[in-house]
């Protein structure tokens, strides 16, 4: 008979995900840059489409509107986005990175992929497509969770 885990044995294997990731701290990434999670998976997100509305933003994001506006006020801190009226619709604020926002965004995106080529090495071949398949059968199982709270 084979013993299937108890949500305190998942409990226990999160924990350790986010603290040896460095999830707990969220002043720096996972892969050591000085920026914060959120600042980086914004720019992530601006990265692979921009311009984003903010609202666009917080749906990917999963924010919301609020802690979106400050998110993007700490980037425009930085300087790295711009926040421009839409010409289609001026009630929407659409996001732009800046020149510099664009170059942190590639320090970052350099520094994520060596940070999971390294973990990815660490794991043995013959493991890793199973490593990831549990990854995402985790990751569908937490949206299901999320969604049915709302």
């Amino acid at each position: 008979m084979v013993k299937l885990p108890s949500s305190h044995a998942l409990q226990d294997q999160m924990i350790a995900l986010i603290r040896a990731f460095g999830l707990h701290r969220p002043e720096t990434t996972p892969c050591g840059q000085p920026v914060t999670v959120a600042e980086a998976h914004a720019l992530l997100e601006l990265q692979r489409d921009e311009p984003l509305s903010q609202q666009e933003l917080g749906r990917r994001l999963s924010l919301e509107k609020s802690t979106v506006s400050r998110l993007v006020g700490q980037l425009e801190a930085r300087l790295w986005v711009e926040r421009r009226r839409s010409e289609a619709d001026a009630r929407v604020l659409n996001l732009r990175m800046t020149t510099a926002g664009a170059d942190a965004a590639a320090q970052l995106s350099l520094a994520r992929a060596a940070k999971f080529d390294r973990i990815l090495m660490a794991i043995p071949p013959e493991q890793r497509q199973q490593v990831v398949a549990a990854l995402e059968t985790l990751v569908e199982a937490m949206r299901e969770d999320n969604e049915s709270e709302t």
